[in-house]
């Protein structure tokens, strides 16, 4: 099975991660993935890369075009590529709300099928050919190591707490600065504050099990992938209930959810150091192979849904 992602790149970062992870786990699986990447901005742009993109498919033969973003199934559909499969991730709905009115139209019109990350975000849509399917974490690349280790590794004091901000602090809907209030409420001297910004996908398990709690405080997201890593390292996480968080962390210890209030989140991460002081860790690797949120698991859905695609297409 031959297999197009179309995603968007740009110099500083390249292809994103989850986009990366997803198709190398699907590589793994047995699937040929190729990418075409957009790598220009603006309507002119776009324009341009479907241009490109035509091109490269009359050059090219391809089982499935599966475009990752709105923006890329927007380039893949004015390209007319067939059978067109488009993943939306959260801010692609609540980012941006006027574009789920373009969503549907385009759906509507050049869509196979649309895979989203959350039930959530299925009821916004309303349209009808629409699965559900999480992006996947990586339990090799992410998973429990000694905190000492860890640490000693990114030049941490061991004798200290530290309390990880699992985003980059510069993103809006990040919500750093609820985090950052809530900690400074804290008032406990030997409790540290990071966050991650420019870290390479590939380190990141390492600032997991470095970190004696996890918080995310966004405003909005899909199904985070920061939390399901996290969960993979067995650290102790606080959220706000964005997402699909309360759906992932179930009824599992060491998992707590705050309100968008710095008290009631200082509250959340005061339990979660406390937690940390007594347990260390949590069951949060079993609760994701529970629920078949690992990138094996993805994969063999998101295969299955090729699958369906491509018989429905054989059918006609």
């Amino acid at each position: 099975m031959r297999v197009l992602f179309v995603c968007s790149a740009n110099n500083e970062s390249g292809i994103s991660p989850v986009v990366k992870n997803q198709a190398n786990s699907l590589i793994q699986s047995g699937v040929d993935i190729s990418y075409f990447t957009v790598k220009e901005k603006g309507i002119v742009g776009y324009i341009n890369a479907a241009i490109e993109l035509r091109k490269h498919l009359k050059k090219h033969k391809y089982d499935i075009v599966h475009a990752h973003y709105s923006l890329s199934g927007f380039v893949a559909s004015i390209s007319r590529a067939k059978p067109l499969l488009v993943s939306l991730m959260g801010s692609d709905l609540m980012a941006r709300r006027w574009s789920r009115f373009i969503i549907y139209i385009f759906y509507k019109f050049f869509w196979k099928l649309c895979i989203v990350k959350t039930e959530d975000m299925k009821k916004i849509l309303g349209i009808k050919k629409i699965v559900v399917i999480p992006n996947g974490v990586d339990l090799y690349k992410f998973k429990p190591i000694l905190k000492d280790e860890a640490q000693e590794g990114l030049g941490w004091n061991k004798t200290n707490y530290h309390i990880l901000f699992a985003a980059n602090p510069d993103r809006y809907e990040k919500n750093y600065k609820l985090t950052e209030s809530a900690y400074k409420k804290i008032r406990e001297e030997n409790i540290e504050l990071h966050f991650l910004k420019n870290i390479d996908n590939n380190n990141m398990s390492l600032y997991y099990n470095a970190s004696d709690i996890v918080v995310l405080s966004s405003l909005w997201e899909g199904s985070p992938n920061v939390i399901k890593e996290a969960m993979a390292c067995n650290r102790p996480i606080v959220s706000t209930n964005v997402g699909d968080v309360m759906w992932l962390f179930g009824e599992e210890k060491g998992h707590f959810i705050a309100k968008f209030d710095e008290t009631d989140l200082m509250n959340n991460l005061k339990e979660a150091i406390l937690f940390s002081r007594t347990y260390s860790r949590t069951n949060g690797r079993e609760r994701i192979l529970s629920l078949g949120v690992d990138t094996e698991s993805i994969s063999n859905s998101i295969i299955s849904v090729y699958k369906s695609v491509l018989n429905e297409n054989t059918c006609k």
